[in-house]
């Protein structure tokens, strides 16, 4: 009976081994899929062809697919395809360690500390614009401590977490209203910003937040088995021989990094850390070693789409990716919200 026991045991871990590897590969497949829809769909159509000339160096350099392909549709897609990455890891991981089903970037705070930095420099400092990505962290790094120190002062439950997110971000972005109107006429465009999108970007613009957000995702990576056990609350976490005080505050961290990366060179994107991780959670559960880079890949896929959807819903006119992914986020997070309130998620 024992040894039917571990056999059974043995072929149930090998069945979940073999899935979780096949939907990375299949996430990986969506992936390719989507990056080679994001350069060829948009205002102007590009072959497949002419994509495939470009990547292997094969086309005119001269032409006009060239130029697009070149200079705006791979730089748009990078971003997009990074800041879903970024925004995605960076939910999930403050969803485990708050052990709260309802944070995520930009509800807890995070977005609003990392945008006000970045206007600071762009506004105040538009000598240092290479600083952006390192302000972005400090910002949201800054943003994420005061909303779990005032958690932490009423009762840290999952609702204050959430509500005290509520309160700074009101607050930040009161204060990022006030710089873009004292300083108009400052490099960074107002609307582009406040809701976020990936026109305009450059190749030289993703470098230092890329290399950051693929960093962080590695470190996320070594975290995963610490944030399950973050997951089961501080008490049982303690109980389990963790140091819950220095986990939470590194994982912070990261998920600071990763957010202000993405804000950094993408505007205030919202509700990508929201949904990403749940639609994860129904994918493959709730092991983060798996999480992470199903949310990873998940995080990349959806961007794109939602940036495809803005090119192309109302072509020839083009819509912020921020709006359509606030159309997805809000009914969502009004379901999660109703899910709360009927005790699916404990208070």
């Amino acid at each position: 009976m024992n040894i039917l026991h571990r056999f059974s045991i043995r072929r149930i871990n090998n069945n979940c081994k073999a899935y979780n590897i096949t939907v990375i590969f299949i996430l990986i497949i969506l992936l390719i899929l989507s990056i080679t829809l994001s350069i060829g769909i948009g205002y102007s159509k590009i072959s497949f062809s002419s994509i495939v000339s470009f990547l292997l160096s094969n086309g005119d350099s001269s032409s006009k697919e060239y130029q697009i392909i070149n200079y705006v549709r791979i730089p748009r897609t990078l971003t997009a395809t990074f800041v879903g990455c970024a925004l995605s890891v960076s939910g999930l991981i403050l969803q485990s360690i708050l052990n709260n089903p309802l944070a995520s970037p930009s509800i807890v705070g995070v977005n609003s500390g990392a945008g006000l930095f970045a206007i600071l420099i762009v506004a105040f400092f538009p000598s240092y614009l290479g600083f952006i990505s390192i302000a972005s962290f400090i910002g949201a790094l800054i943003a994420t401590f005061l909303v779990y120190f005032i958690a932490k002062r009423t009762r840290a439950s999952k609702t204050s977490i959430v509500l005290s997110g509520v309160a700074v971000s009101s607050f930040l972005n009161a204060i990022i209203d006030t710089i873009l109107i004292i300083k108009p006429d400052s490099a960074m465009s107002r609307t582009y910003f406040l809701i976020g999108g990936f026109s305009g970007v450059t190749v030289a613009d993703l470098r230092l937040p890329v290399l950051f957000i693929v960093i962080s995702v590695v470190i996320a990576l070594g975290f995963g088995y610490d944030m399950n056990i973050l997951s089961l609350g501080d008490e049982t976490a303690k109980s389990l021989g963790l140091n819950v005080v220095r986990y939470r505050f590194l994982l912070i961290v990261v998920a600071s990094l990763l957010a202000g990366s993405a804000i950094s060179i993408a505007g205030l994107i919202g509700f990508v850390g929201l949904i990403v991780p749940h639609i994860g959670r129904f994918i493959v559960g709730y092991n983060n070693r798996i999480l992470i880079p199903v949310c990873a890949l998940l995080g990349s896929i959806f961007t794109l789409f939602c940036d495809l959807l803005a090119r192309t819903l109302f072509a020839p006119f083009e819509i912020p990716v921020g709006i359509v992914m606030s159309f997805l986020g809000g009914p969502f997070f009004i379901y999660l919200l109703s899910k709360q309130k009927r005790g699916f998620i404990d208070a």
